[in-house]
């Protein structure tokens, strides 16, 4: 499946409640919790659809970077099940890493439930570290959650020809998605 990142906005709130819902059974945010969030200057929200079909949310994800701080924190990411192994969430991390990158942050920061291996396994891939657990963080079902750090590597560009790195200067502004 081809799909395009957008922002997210108020107007995805019933889709993204869909997949909340459906995906995060008994730790679910509440539809309120989530509108303000996509509601937020602070947040960053993206959702996951189809080419082609602009009104279909197949996965979402959302970063939270308080102005002018170092760290930044992912909030949420879900991918509906028939849209899993195909790359999406893996996608949608890279985006949340960029914007935290233009916004100047150092530090990434994430909370995965213990039992969730899969998605431990794609943080990690991604750079994040395992840095502690917060016992009994999920509730009503008492599943600790591990605490992961991703330190932002600064962006490096290679000339063609394979000649020395140039790193770019860290920048604070934002640039919207196309």
């Amino acid at each position: 499946m081809s799909v395009r990142l957008r922002r997210a906005s108020l107007d995805d709130l019933d889709a993204i409640m869909a997949i909340e819902t459906s995906v995060f059974v008994t730790d679910a945010w509440s539809r309120e919790g989530m509108a303000h969030e996509l509601g937020s200057p602070d947040g960053w929200y993206l959702v996951a659809t189809p080419d082609g079909d602009d009104t279909r949310i197949v996965g979402y994800s959302g970063l939270m970077v308080l102005p002018g701080a170092p760290d930044a924190d992912v909030q949420t990411i879900a991918v509906l099940p028939d849209a899993r192994r195909a790359g999406l969430g893996r996608a949608l991390m890279g985006q949340m890493i960029a914007e935290a990158r233009r916004r100047g942050v150092r530090e990434v920061f994430l909370e995965v439930r213990a039992d969730n291996p899969g998605a431990q396994r794609l943080y990690e891939s991604l750079g994040f570290e395992g840095i502690a657990v917060r016992p009994r963080y999920y509730m009503p079902d008492g599943v600790d959650a591990v605490v992961m750090r991703l330190r932002v590597p600064p962006t490096v560009t290679r000339p063609a020809g394979g000649d020395a790195p140039v790193v770019l200067p860290e920048t604070s502004e934002s640039e919207p998605l196309p």
